[in-house]
């Protein structure tokens, strides 16, 4: 029974020493609370084969006692009846009962106490699979929360959407860079028209400016005919 024990403690010591090193705890746990539940189960076998071995020795008590008490009663009707010799042999059984009684009852305090204990020691197991298993469901749910996150942070590295605004800002800077090409474009007809106005005003200014100047020249010749 100590022996169990002291295994107990070793298990759970070296759980404890092995959660601060894991990757994983919730596997590290799974496989604690595998092997937990096979020694819970060894735990009740051995359980039942105490109870059944003491449910014997309790049998046998009872058995020595009944029959050492039923021997000294016979002894004592031997001895009204004047039959001594009969007494004798029945206060000769009542003694070998009352040995066995001794001896039985010896085995069956030594047995109540290991199943007393073990009985203690098996609640305690049950007791500590369900607190292990508890702390299984919170990390699980720890686990699952941190898997779900960084799928999450994958995803946004993914789609890139940081970049959003560096992308929109690239856009802003192409289409200003084309509304002032498109800007730049419509100066340069204006600037063409103007020309061409202005051209057009010089040339007909020359061209009156000749006109007259012929009209003065025949004028002139006129005169000196």
């Amino acid at each position: 029974m100590s022996v169990f024990r002291r295994m107990r403690d070793i298990t759970v010591a070296n759980l404890n020493e092995r959660l601060e090193q894991s990757q994983d705890p919730v596997k590290l746990i799974d496989q604690f609370l595998h092997s937990t539940r096979e020694e819970i189960g060894e735990a009740e076998r051995l359980y039942q084969q105490y109870a059944s071995h003491t449910k014997q020795l309790q049998q046998q008590v009872n058995q020595a006692t009944a029959m050492r008490n039923k021997r000294e009663e016979q002894a004592l009707l031997a001895l009204k009846a004047g039959e001594d010799h009969l007494a004798k042999l029945a206060l000769q059984e009542k003694i070998i009962h009352e040995e066995k009684l001794e001896q039985y009852s010896g085995l069956l305090e030594t047995s109540q106490q290991s199943l007393f204990e073990l009985e203690s020691q098996l609640n305690e197991l049950k007791i500590e699979y369900q607190t292990v298993y508890s702390k299984r469901q919170f990390y699980a749910a720890r686990m699952e929360s941190l898997r779900l996150q960084q799928r999450m942070n994958q995803r946004a590295s993914a789609y890139g959407g940081g970049d959003v605004p560096k992308m929109f800002g690239r856009l802003e800077d192409k289409m200003t860079d084309w509304e002032l090409e498109a800007k730049s474009l419509s100066d340069l007809r204006r600037m063409g028209q103007e020309y061409a106005v202005q051209a057009g005003e010089t040339v007909a200014t020359v061209l009156e400016r000749e006109m007259a100047r012929l009209k003065e020249k025949l004028n002139n010749d006129g005169r000196k005919e």
